[in-house]
């Protein structure tokens, strides 16, 4: 991994932030995308590209001398259509540069074909449609996306994180949620796991500690 570089969207997130952390704990060096472009810190593995992930060029800008790139992008309120957008110039811009991984999360209300979801998986994705129609069926049309790309994907489906360090056993599934939460520190071991192995290649895994 000496010298890789990961481009990564919604770093500064709460989730996202655990992800950079074991990132360059792992000895990764990141280009992060932020919305304010006065943004530094003094870790010196980082540097950081201004813009927003709605705007190809941002993006094009963000993953240009990159070999991976993982989002962790969410949506404020008001904001529409941010995830199949991002995903949408992100799978440009990897064409553009032949970067052939990306890691992305997403919710569990994202729907598969293999998907067997059990009584408390199904429930949350039903009251995520009921509730938050607008973007549930834009992380499906992102979902409809990734189906089309030759890239090597992998779509993360996550229950509620726990914003902690603690690391346990993880729990993965193609077909139904493992268990109710996810320790953010174990997510990111996962997207470290996904980016040194093929692992879950062009798949939608559901992870869950233990």
């Amino acid at each position: 991994m000496k010298n890789q570089t990961v481009a990564i969207l919604g770093g500064t997130g709460k989730a996202g932030k655990y992800i950079v952390k074991a990132l360059l704990a792992a000895g990764y060096h990141l280009k992060l995308l932020v919305k304010d472009p006065e943004f530094h810190s003094s870790e010196h593995h980082i540097e950081f590209v201004g813009g927003n992930a709605k705007d190809y060029d941002a993006v094009y800008h963000l993953l240009f001398g990159c070999d991976f790139v993982v989002s962790a992008v969410g949506q404020r309120p008001g904001e529409t259509g941010v995830f199949s957008q991002s995903t949408t110039n992100i799978l440009k811009a990897m064409k553009e540069f032949n970067i052939m991984k990306y890691i992305s999360l997403t919710g569990l209300n994202v729907d598969t074909v293999a998907d067997q979801k059990g009584p408390a998986t199904a429930f949350g994705t039903a009251w995520m449609k009921e509730n938050y129609p607008l973007s549930t069926a834009d992380k499906q049309v992102e979902y409809d996306h990734l189906l089309r790309s030759t890239v090597s994907w992998t779509l993360i489906r996550l229950p509620m994180i726990h914003l902690t360090d603690v690391l346990t056993e993880l729990n993965v599934s193609l077909t139904d949620c493992p268990g109710d939460h996810i320790n953010a520190g174990d997510l990111g071991q996962f997207v470290i796991r996904l980016l040194n192995t093929g692992d879950y290649n062009q798949a939608a895994p559901f992870i869950a500690s233990s």
